[in-house]
């Protein structure tokens, strides 16, 4: 009967001693899952994250890849834009420099002519003073 009381003894300290490790333990197996599901949460959400980062990132750079494009090709038309107004403002100048060099040399021949006239009238009239006074 010693024997009996003395087991039951054991089992009970050993009871008593196991339980508040095994209530310990319950919760901490029931912590582990919340926490395994916390961190499977983050990783998930990190890696949603990570995607829709990726998606904004290759989105604005297909943006910032058009505008350059529009840019160059606005930088053209300007370009070629500039092109044509200056081709035109020379050609504008050679006709306006062209019809200021003509209208000089016509000036210059009408004051030629006016002079030559002027000198011719001036001779006749010389000559018709001799001939008068010769008659």
């Amino acid at each position: 009967m010693k024997r009996t009381l003395l087991s039951a003894l054991t089992v009970l300290v050993a009871s008593a001693a196991i339980a508040p490790v095994a209530s310990a333990v319950e919760p901490a197996n029931f912590n582990i899952q919340e926490a395994r599901l916390e961190a499977l949460d983050r990783r998930t959400k990190n890696s949603v994250h990570k995607l829709r980062l990726e998606h904004l990132n290759t989105q604005t750079k297909a943006i910032e890849d058009i505008q350059a494009a529009r840019l160059d090709a606005l930088d053209a038309r300007t370009k070629a834009v500039d092109n044509i107004q200056s081709a035109r403002l020379e050609a504008l100048d050679a006709r306006t420099k062209t019809t200021v060099e003509h209208k000089i040399q016509v000036e210059y021949l009408n004051s030629q002519t006016k002079a030559i006239d002027n000198i011719q009238e001036a001779r006749l009239d010389a000559l018709d003073a001799r001939t008068k006074s010769i008659r």
